[in-house]
């Protein structure tokens, strides 16, 4: 059967990228998209392809309305978690490839997909080598308990850290054992030069930089006495990396209930 798909931010820099992409799919077809800017005009021409007959709409609800299975948003951090749970609602599986949500908004996410029997996929970053680095450093964390996370995006990023370090961080502090360094509180100096504990229990400290020339880069850094280990992932200024990442988990969301977090549980 055809996926059914509606594409949350279709005129984004991600969106922009999948819209062609799942048109191409010979198991998927554009139910609807959604970009306020870009409201009431054909999404085929607005991300400089041939008209594909799918005109944009103004907002998700608006979207809806069109029967679909699938929702992939990759709109802003204020507005995710709000599109996850009108989808929901509406019977629609979600996908979800925007950053900024923490532990708490995806407990509420799950509940709900539990609730209405569906499925989402989250994933701070739908790339390949994203994927594999968050894999690697897990499986180091299980021997070295030494881990921080630096977190590297462009000066306009609106959220802190991104959904990659996040993600990874996150994970990391539920396998790694007790740090080493001097706990936070015993630090002088300007202690939040330190960074912020992310993830459960004592954390794992992620630093965010924001800077010009950079896209997305994050690392683990790993630490024993005399000897470190560094697990590092860069992106360009293309969005392609993404997308193969996303068409993998429209198609495997139905086969869930509800949230999966993260494109390594896929990946087996």
């Amino acid at each position: 059967m055809t996926i059914r798909v509606v594409m949350a931010g279709a005129t984004g820099w991600v969106g922009k990228a999948l819209v062609p992409a799942i048109g191409a799919q010979g198991d998927m077809a554009l139910a609807g998209a959604v970009s306020r800017s870009g409201a009431g005009q054909d999404s085929g021409l607005l991300v400089g392809m041939p008209a594909n007959g799918v005109t944009v709409s103004a907002s998700l609800a608006e979207a809806l309305k069109v029967p679909s299975d699938v929702l992939v948003d990759y709109t802003k951090p204020h507005v995710v978690k709000d599109h996850a749970l009108l989808a929901i609602e509406k019977g629609r599986h979600v996908v979800i490839g925007t950053s900024g949500l923490g532990a708490a908004d995806y407990a509420e996410i799950d509940a709900a997909a539990r609730a209405n029997n569906v499925g989402v996929i989250a994933a701070g970053n739908f790339s390949i080598t994203a994927t594999l680095m968050k894999r690697f450093a897990l499986m180091a964390a299980k021997y070295v308990p030494d881990v921080e996370v630096i977190d590297y995006a462009s000066a306009k990023k609106p959220d802190a850290p991104s959904g990659t370090a996040r993600e990874l961080a996150e994970a990391l502090a539920d396998v790694r054992k007790a740090s080493t360094a001097r706990p936070v509180s015993e630090v002088s100096g300007v202690p939040g030069t330190r960074g912020a504990a992310v993830g459960m229990g004592e954390g794992v400290q992620v630093h965010a930089l924001r800077l010009p020339s950079y896209i997305l880069s994050c690392e683990a850094l790993f630490g024993l006495p005399d000897e470190r280990l560094t697990i590092r992932h860069d992106a360009g200024s293309s969005a392609a990396p993404y997308v193969a990442g996303t068409l993998l988990a429209i198609r495997r969301v139905q086969e869930v209930t509800g949230l999966v977090r993260g494109l390594d549980a896929l990946m087996d």
